[in-house]
């Protein structure tokens, strides 16, 4: 993932809308990639991909905001993906998210200062029986309490 924007934003999402603008119901599959390309889906993008799709801008907009995993920002080195489901927080998770907050000092969508990290909540990681979960940088870590969440920050900050 390019987590630094160069050249132009609108040149590059249009080749993205360009090779993918055939696909059934193309909007998500091209917000991922420009995600993918960017790090985050850059505000110039939106309007490139309203017209190209013949959507409005309003429209584009309402798509990224809804979907938790789309970012308006650059996300940090690291992604903190804690699990705010049902069964996460039932068995400790809300405890756990405030250990890890305090750790970092930050809260959901933010990166810490040096940009080390960035918190996410998430609505399930699939990890139920091993709750509570969270996932750093795409690996997932189950069974977490004060000490692991702990492991877990030092890990992110390394």
């Amino acid at each position: 993932m390019n987590l630094h924007v160069s050249g132009d934003v609108g040149t590059r999402t249009s080749a993205i809308i360009g090779a993918l603008r055939e696909l059934e119901g193309p909007l998500l599959p091209i917000l991922h990639e420009i995600q993918a390309e960017f790090g985050y889906v850059p505000q110039e993008s939106l309007p490139v991909i309203a017209r190209e799709l013949n959507l409005s801008r309003a429209e584009v907009h309402g798509v990224v905001t809804f979907y938790h995993d789309f970012r308006e920002r650059p996300a940090g080195r690291h992604v903190l993906k804690l699990c705010r489901a049902e069964a996460c927080q039932s068995m400790g998770g809300d405890a756990v998210a405030e250990k890890i907050k305090a750790l970092l000092g930050i809260d959901f969508h933010q990166t810490t200062l040096d940009g080390a990290v960035t918190l996410e909540p998430v609505y399930c990681l699939g990890l139920c029986s091993c709750a509570p979960s969270a996932m750093l940088d795409g690996e997932v870590h189950g069974r977490l309490d004060a000490a692991a969440a702990a492991e877990l920050v030092q890990e992110a900050r390394r």
